[in-house]
């Protein structure tokens, strides 16, 4: 028997001697934890091996708390480790257990690393599509709203991203509130958060039914007043969505009239 937490708490391996079959997955267990970061590469590229051997009910008690605690790594460890845990919703029980999953990619995309944020935003909305739609309004749209009205410039970077996918899935309620919060990012004081927000509003577009496109044209609005240069040039990529979003609405004079400004 192959355990993953050791006595006194910490990331560990006991196993029965005569099972000589599990002694590669221990020996992956036990490379979780070691100091050379390419062995702890290579176990985190394996996960699904030891997801496999500890079996459903250990995946979610055992290795998902380990793996949630282990995020101060190398980049390319916690880049892999984001990749992983798309691939684990069979070994963690199913699609009624993906909420357990949302919390170590949530941590991933508070880390400073964009490229790491970047991955576990990718992560989280393919996890989300698999999402129980209980589960999701429980699990799923909060936690965009945590990261959203976050502290931290870099979780509110992260919550951008996810937005489509949130709107797209949640309900009535959940949309009008969704929206709210990200015409919020669009008026960031931070540029980081409101370049952000340009990038994915025409992601965003893409979801919204006719009755909500003036709200998404007055971010297209307050983006094209930023004061930072960088803000107004990402944001000149959402003047097509907007147009295809307000045609044939009143609203078309409205958007060539903040292009042109």
């Amino acid at each position: 028997r192959c355990s993953i937490v050791g006595r006194e708490g910490q990331l560990g391996v006991s196993m029965a001697e005569e099972d000589d079959n599990l002694f590669p997955i221990a020996v992956l267990i036990d490379e979780l934890k070691h100091d050379d970061p390419a062995l702890r590469l290579n176990s985190v590229r394996r996960l699904g091996t030891i997801a496999l051997a500890l079996g459903e009910e250990r995946t979610r008690t055992e290795l998902v708390p380990f793996l949630t605690d282990s995020i101060d790594d190398d980049d390319e460890i916690l880049v892999a480790m984001a990749e992983e845990f798309t691939t684990f919703v069979a070994y963690v029980g199913g699609v009624q257990h993906i909420p357990c999953l949302l919390v170590p990619l949530e941590n991933l995309a508070q880390v400073d690393s964009q490229h790491v944020r970047e991955k576990a935003v990718e992560s989280l909305n393919k996890v989300a599509e698999q999402m129980l739609a209980d589960d999701f309004e429980k699990s799923y749209v909060p936690m965009v709203k945590r990261l959203a009205e976050g502290d931290w410039f870099n979780w509110r970077m992260s919550s951008c991203g996810l937005f489509a996918v949130a709107y797209r899935r949640a309900n009535g309620a959940s949309r009008t509130e969704l929206l709210r919060i990200f015409r919020s990012l669009c008026k960031d004081d931070l540029p980081m958060v409101s370049r952000s927000a340009a990038i994915n509003l025409r992601l965003l577009a893409a979801e919204v039914e006719s009755d909500f496109v003036a709200a998404l044209v007055d971010c297209f609005d307050v983006l094209s007043q930023d004061g930072q240069d960088c803000v107004r040039a990402a944001n000149v990529r959402n003047a097509c969505a907007m147009m295809d979003l307000s045609t044939p609405s009143d609203l078309v004079p409205r958007v060539l009239q903040i292009f042109r400004h």
